[in-house]
């Protein structure tokens, strides 16, 4: 499993291994923990904590061929203030740390910058906020780790700063930018050569313009000084400085990425890749520099990790990993960028969501997304599963709906629309968000002209609509059977007739057919209080027509509905009389007829079960019948109008209320709940064996 999530902390590339430590959890908790990520594998391993170094955020870390060193940082709880002046080494192969030696090391400070040299690792500037008051430093160290010692460096360097850069050239050391006493941001910066412990300055002609939290790579013979933060506003500008000449050449713009600052760079071969970062908002977009022709491409944003800033970035040999930071809330995912084919693949995180039911599920054409659900309270969070990879991407929690279950989901082509539902204590809601995983950002749903406030609806989406109808509310009439049509590019809510509606209900289903909403069943006023009637509605005249009652199947709640581009097949559901249903209906609304379904080879009885159409056939799985849940199901063939049951070989836990897509190829089952909460992430293809994808 991934380290738990965090920001402000270090990442190394050992070779084989990305290894990252320590940084804070974004509440003010400092950790002294880590993990090692096996690209290979896709795999996290722990790093021991049998004495590695006290929990600190804003630390430096350089890897030396065997070992990574952590020096400094801060360990301050919110509202105060604790540099350090320690450090360890830590062995990746016997799992182990051991501390550096204290004397002559540098003061305590944290947001320094350390390099590595090929023998020493050399600490320089940083902030002070402990004894020495507060200040920006302009001193340093260098640190051998073989003899464990420490020698001060010469005095005559830059001005103090913090927020800097630093590469090494291969004989040099080339500190640059960053913020000086008073938060002042410098243009200005120092070579150090410690085979003669001297300091000489860089060139002011032509420098980029002073800047902080920006980010500079080593080309081999350049470096590259890109983006940052002024003080006023974020750049997308950079320079390239040559050493040898002590010469800058401005960066081009064209193609570059927008404004940002808090962001990461590598150097990879070729290009310098810079990526994430925030101006504003936060970022999940970047570009490939090429010096050699002053080029910009763009990062492709197909399965790139979410927004974030304060993350970490390394760079393998052929791709860039990056992972953590805060995108809002503070994260433990992330992704690998392989520039060759301009591709992200996924890191394994911790797994998927928490298990849950009543959640909403949506296929994106490449992802299922779940969301929000119930599991002892309703929850306001979710996850995005690749079958492709196998893995989870956690989605951010910032701008998204509050907790709530009994809501709908629809999928619009680039976004999911998530809208009503209630929350634990009884708040019923008329408000939504439209989640887009491209950039794993969440936008309100206007509340002007919106339905009334509801739960246990239907939502459809038309191809440019969602069509929202139905549900219950809190007040008399409970039952609604009004709704209204929800138009994302422009924000806005368009209220439906109720002339012709069916009778107010909850329960039910709704399918899209290209041209109309047909929704049946659920639970209204009516003798039985529940239902076998239903209504067409026309978004393009504004109008309803009923569905035929003749030969529809009984009144029912719970069942399913599943459009197969002809007719709407109806399946299974409960109702008071008849406690599970086994049977159903196909109705064609060119005739407003319904036809029945043949009974051989179709599952038990059952409710709160899910159904998917696979092109040709129906799928039924899992679902409740007093007293138990079940864990199969059947196939249903409308052309020939038979059934083949599922097999169970392998087959996901019982449950019901969980959630179900297709795939194009496949149907994936998540969550429910038997008794307990299922866990697992199951996929079918029919007609093969179920397969476990992942479990909790």
């Amino acid at each position: 499993n991934a380290p738990v999530g965090r920001q402000n902390h270090t990442a190394v590339w050992t070779g084989s291994e990305m290894l990252v430590w320590g940084g804070n959890d974004g509440v003010g908790g400092h950790l002294n923990t880590g993990g090692r990520h096996t690209p290979a594998t896709n795999s996290w391993t722990a790093l021991g904590t049998t004495a590695a170094p006290s929990a600190r955020s804003f630390h430096t870390a350089v890897w030396t061929g065997d070992r990574m060193i952590v020096w400094g940082g801060n360990n301050a709880t919110p509202g105060g203030s604790g540099g350090l002046g320690d450090g360890a080494r830590y062995n990746p192969v016997a799992n182990t740390w051991t501390l550096t030696q204290a004397t002559a090391a540098p003061s305590e400070r944290y947001r320094h910058t350390a390099v590595w040299t090929g023998s020493e690792m050399i600490v320089w500037g940083g902030y002070s906020a402990g004894a020495l008051g507060g200040i920006a430093l302009n001193n340093g160290s260098r640190y051998n780790p073989v003899t464990d010692t420490w020698v001060v460096l010469r005095k005559d360097a830059p001005s103090p700063r913090f927020v800097h850069t630093a590469v090494w050239t291969g004989t040099e050391m080339i500190v640059w930018g960053g913020l000086t006493n008073g938060s002042v941001s410098v243009d200005s910066g120092g070579r150090y050569d410690p085979a003669t412990d001297s300091w000489k300055d860089t060139q002011l002609t032509a420098a980029p313009s002073p800047r902080a939290y920006h980010t500079a790579v080593w080309t081999g013979k350049e470096m590259v000084v890109w983006g940052g933060d002024n003080g006023n506003t974020a750049l997308n500008t950079g320079a390239r400085y040559d050493p040898l000449n002590n010469s800058w050449t401005t960066t081009g713009t064209t193609g570059a990425p927008g404004v940002r600052a808090h962001h990461t760079a590598v150097w990879a071969n070729d290009v310098m890749i810079v990526w994430g970062g925030n101006y504003g908002s936060f970022f999940n977009t970047g570009g490939c520099y090429d010096p050699v022709n002053d080029a910009w491409s763009p990062t492709q944003m197909d399965s790139a990790p979410g927004v974030r800033i304060d993350h970490t970035a390394v760079w393998t040999g052929t791709e860039m990993i990056v992972w953590g930071g805060n995108g809002g809330n503070v994260l433990n995912t992330g992704g690998r960028y392989n520039p060759a084919g301009d591709t992200w693949a996924p890191l394994q995180a911790s797994g998927s969501p928490t298990t849950r039911y009543l959640q909403t599920g949506v296929w994106t054409g490449s992802e299922m997304i779940v969301w929000g659900g119930w599991r002892t309270v309703v929850l306001g969070d979710g996850g995005r599963y690749q079958p492709a990879t196998n893995t989870w991407t956690a989605m951010t929690a910032t701008g998204a709906p509050t907790a709530r279950q009994w809501h709908t989901a629809v999928w619009t082509g680039s976004e999911m629309i998530v809208w009503g539902g209630t929350n634990n204590t009884g708040t019923i809601y008329n408000d939504g968000r439209r989640y887009n995983p491209a950039s794993d950002i969440w936008t309100p749903t206007t509340s002007a002209s919106a339905p009334v406030a509801r739960r246990s609806h239907t939502a459809v989406w038309t191809g440019s609509e969602m069509i929202v109808w139905g549900g219950v509310q809190g007040v008399s009439p409970f039952y609604l059977n009004d709704g209204g049509r929800y138009n994302p590019t422009s924000n806005t809510w368009q209220s439906m007739t109720a002339t012709g509606a069916p009778v107010g209900r909850y329960g039910h289903t709704a399918v899209w057919t290209g041209i109309q909403m047909i929704m049946w069943g659920g639970s209204g006023y009516s003798s039985s209080g529940y239902l076998n009637t239903g209504g067409r509605y026309n978004p393009g005249n504004n109008s309803w027509s009923g569905t035929s009652t003749v030969g529809a199947p009984g009144e029912r709640i719970w069942h399913s509905a599943v459009w197969t581009g002809n007719s709407m097949i109806v399946w299974g559901g409960g109702s008071a009389a008849i406690d599970a249903f086994g049977d159903g209906g196909r109705y064609n609304p060119t005739t407003d007829t319904w036809a029945a379904m043949s009974a051989v080879g179709s599952p038990n009885k059952r409710l709160a079960h899910t159904a998917v159409w696979t092109g040709g056939e129906m799928i039924v799985w899992g679902g409740y019948f007093p007293y138990a849940s079940k864990n199969n199901g059947a196939r249903y063939n409308p052309s020939a109008d038979t059934w083949v049951v599922t097999t169970t070989v392998g087959a996901a836990g019982a449950r019901n209320g969980h959630t179900a897509v297709w795939t194009g190829s496949e149907m994936i089952v998540w969550g429910g709940q038997n008794g307990g909460y299922a866990a697992g992430t199951f996929c079918y293809t029919p007609p093969r064996t179920m397969q476990i994808y992942s479990r909790e």
